[in-house]
């Protein structure tokens, strides 16, 4: 989320803290969108977003199956009682992030299987 040129790349309709219920967003694209605090209840399989700021944002029940989030802000954010399955996250701050109780099946931090990292942890251990 660079901002070189020094202007405010978010400049399009005011959407921060906005509470989102019951919507359905499916495919939506969120492109240079600030949703920072914003609260979604929704339906978001497929959903993009891309220089997007997310920092404090609340997905709760929420279905972001095979969602992509690309070059955004999710500091402070929090998601519960989610499918994030076939989810992808890229150059994404996630300062400070904490997943607990989740099925973390297949899942992938760059390109190695969580459960092998749990192994290598598990045997460093003993």
């Amino acid at each position: 989320m660079s901002n070189e040129t020094g202007s405010d790349p978010f400049d399009g309709p005011q959407l921060q803290g906005k509470r989102y219920e019951r919507a359905n967003m499916a495919g939506c694209h969120f492109d240079g969108v600030d949703l920072a605090g914003a609260t979604f209840y929704a339906v978001m399989s497929g959903t993009s977003f891309v220089d997007t700021n997310l920092s404090g944002a609340r997905f709760d029940d929420v279905n972001m199956g095979g969602a992509s989030l690309t070059n955004v802000n999710l500091s402070g954010c929090s998601v519960t009682d989610a499918n994030l399955s076939g989810v992808t996250i890229s150059d994404a701050n996630l300062t400070g992030a904490s997943i607990e109780a989740a099925n973390l099946t297949e899942m992938r931090i760059n390109g190695v299987l969580v459960s092998d990292l749990f192994a290598a942890y598990e045997a460093v251990q003993s």
